[in-house]
């Protein structure tokens, strides 16, 4: 198995050198490394409580104080607690490290990750998108304006005596930036996305089986356009069978060694 894995590293390693613009669909897997459990794997959040909802942003506009009364009392929902308390203690991994060092030699050019917990950013990465919002971010309703928390907290003074949240630009309903099951993409977020998209003819899929729509529908859009898919995942998925090549094994160990390869290649590797 390491052996057919460190082939499948080499060939996806020269497959991205060779390649004009690289992008990366990240999912859940890649910070699984940190401590962070998946939605939908073993121990995570839907697979203990159930799928939530679709319409749980309707459900938000319907009553948006209720919902940040439960929301902000940790003991109504010990479980959701406890996966925040994971987010909150999480460091980047590895993974995370290598696609910063791969935007920093100029071979990953965008990255649209799925994740919420901020990790890309805390490890240095730049060229992100996050499909489905920022957990440490507050977003209005109305408007799309964006805040940190700790910056909305400095704007607004004690805005949790106050629910729910207004915007201080067009005093719409402030929610997380995080996006609700059955709230739309943000328009200028699902642009991006599909422009970047247009652009790749290589995608990494990490960490993610890639079966949520719209985020599914980008590897497919890459590979009908003639480009090709590498994927990263400890497991095989459905996007398995579609990829020029498969590394199996957990990200964190599987993007430094592909890190490694790439720099061999192209000659930016200090052992060498």
């Amino acid at each position: 198995m390491e052996i057919q894995n460190q082939e499948s590293i080499s060939a996806a390693a020269k497959i991205i050198v060779q390649s004009r613009y690289t992008i990366a669909l990240v999912g859940a897997g890649l910070s699984v490394g940190s401590g962070i459990p998946t939605f939908r794997g073993a121990g995570g959040l839907w697979t203990k409580l159930g799928e939530p909802s679709n319409n749980g942003y309707e459900n938000f506009l319907a009553d948006p104080k209720a919902w940040w009364d439960q929301n902000l009392n940790a003991k109504i929902d010990p479980e959701r607690t406890k996966f925040r308390e994971a987010i909150e203690k999480a460091k980047p991994n590895p993974g995370h490290l290598a696609l910063v060092d791969l935007e920093k030699i100029c071979v990953l050019k965008h990255q649209i990750t799925q994740n919420i917990d901020n990790l890309h950013y805390v490890a240095g990465s730049k060229k992100i998108t996050e499909i489905h919002g920022n957990r440490t971010k507050l977003r209005c309703v109305g408007c799309d304006m964006r805040w940190h928390r700790d910056e909305f907290d400095r704007i607004t003074l004690d805005w949790k005596q106050t629910l729910p949240p207004k915007c201080n630009t067009c005093f719409g309903i402030v929610k997380p930036d995080t996006v609700m099951f059955g709230e739309p993409i943000p328009l200028s977020t699902l642009n991006t996305c599909v422009d970047e998209t247009r652009l790749s003819d290589c995608i990494l899929v990490i960490g993610t089986s890639a079966t949520v729509y719209p985020a599914a529908g980008f590897p497919r859009e890459v590979l009908s356009s003639g480009g090709k898919i590498i994927e990263i995942n400890p497991e095989e998925t459905p996007i398995s069978q579609t990829a020029t090549e498969s590394i199996k094994g957990p990200t964190e160990d599987s993007l430094p060694k592909l890190v490694t390869e790439i720099k061999r290649i192209i000659g930016d590797d200090p052992t060498t």
